[in-house]
């Protein structure tokens, strides 16, 4: 795939801070159990500034995090030094993995669906890299199963939303994605966060594990 450099520098300064916040709120359980009970070699897609390093199991042998933009991938390298597992921060993109086919033991996606420039790709490279059997992780934002908020989010999604966001749409139905990749959910966690009385456009979360078929 061609595409050129990935720079959101207001992006990356405010989620940087966000993402501490958010960490706060319940956002670190949820990064901790999606990362429960894995072993092996890691491959963690947008690995953003690095949250979620530090919930890896001692059973993961490495992670390969990849992450484009320039700022969050400096923040990641810090992240990492103290990381209890052995991790490699890594520039590239979601749709060209810089990995070999079937090397991973799993595919972890946290928070980068939604802004990926192509959904269906970045999971075909998640498949690539995974060897027969293997798991991706999943916790994303999601299309929300309200039709009032799905109206709010392709409003959103149409207009301001993905340029203050680093490229993220709301909206997306990740899990029917994940499944048309040609992975098959095991576990499926829906839910909203933050849980607020009137939810946001990207209030609808899941959070799972599917197998490559």
């Amino acid at each position: 795939m061609s595409r050129g450099p990935v720079s959101h520098p207001v992006f990356a300064r405010v989620f940087a801070r966000a993402s501490v916040a958010m960490d706060a709120a319940g956002a670190a359980a949820h990064r901790r159990r999606l990362v429960a009970g894995l072993a092996g070699r890691v491959v963690e897609v947008g690995a953003g500034n690095g949250r979620t390093f530090a919930h890896y199991p001692g059973t993961v042998e490495r992670v390969l995090a990849v992450e484009p933009e320039p700022r969050l991938r400096a923040a990641a390298r810090v992240a990492a030094a103290d990381a209890p597992v052995p991790v490699e921060v890594v520039d590239g993109l979601a749709e060209a993995l810089p990995a070999p086919d079937g090397d991973a033991d799993a595919v972890v996606l946290s928070l980068v669906l939604c802004s990926v420039a192509d959904q269906a790709a970045a999971l075909r490279e998640a498949r690539r890299v995974l060897r027969p059997g293997g798991q991706v992780r999943f916790f994303e934002h999601v299309r929300a199963q309200t039709p009032g908020l799905r109206r709010v989010q392709r409003l959103v999604d149409a207009t301001v939303w993905p340029l203050l966001c680093g490229g993220c749409h709301t909206g997306r139905d990740t899990v029917a994605a994940i499944r048309a990749a040609g992975f098959t959910v095991t576990e499926l966690d829906a839910f909203r966060f933050p849980d607020s009385a009137l939810p946001a456009p990207a209030a609808p979360h899941v959070l799972g594990a599917a197998t490559r078929d």
